[in-house]
């Protein structure tokens, strides 16, 4: 088995992306200084770059995207349940119409 992921809060990566533009210092050093991998600050800084404030959304959620993304996304989660209560009713109906007769 392998080492467990380290992980890292939103506040420490907010910090160490504007660390390598505020401090002066080349991007690996800064993750040197940090304890990471330059790899990882430098995907950090991308990450940052291309979502603003909706990068690092935290554990147990999925990566933010694009407000369209995100409508989709809602789109189809309330599509789904549209769909199991129009079900719900078929059934409740089925069962009135029949004692009913």
């Amino acid at each position: 088995m392998g080492k467990p992921r380290r992980q890292y809060s939103e506040e420490f990566k907010r910090e160490a992306v504007e660390l390598t533009y505020s401090s002066g210092k080349q991007v690996k050093q800064v993750a040197m200084d940090l304890g990471i991998s330059k790899s990882v600050l430098t995907r950090w800084r991308a990450e940052a770059k291309k979502l603003g404030d909706r990068a690092f959304p935290g554990k147990g959620r999925e990566t933010t995207g694009t407000p369209e993304e995100e409508e989709i996304r809602r789109l189809k989660w309330e599509l789904v349940n549209v769909k199991e209560e129009r079900d719900i009713l078929k059934k409740a109906m089925a069962i009135f119409i029949v004692h009913q007769k």
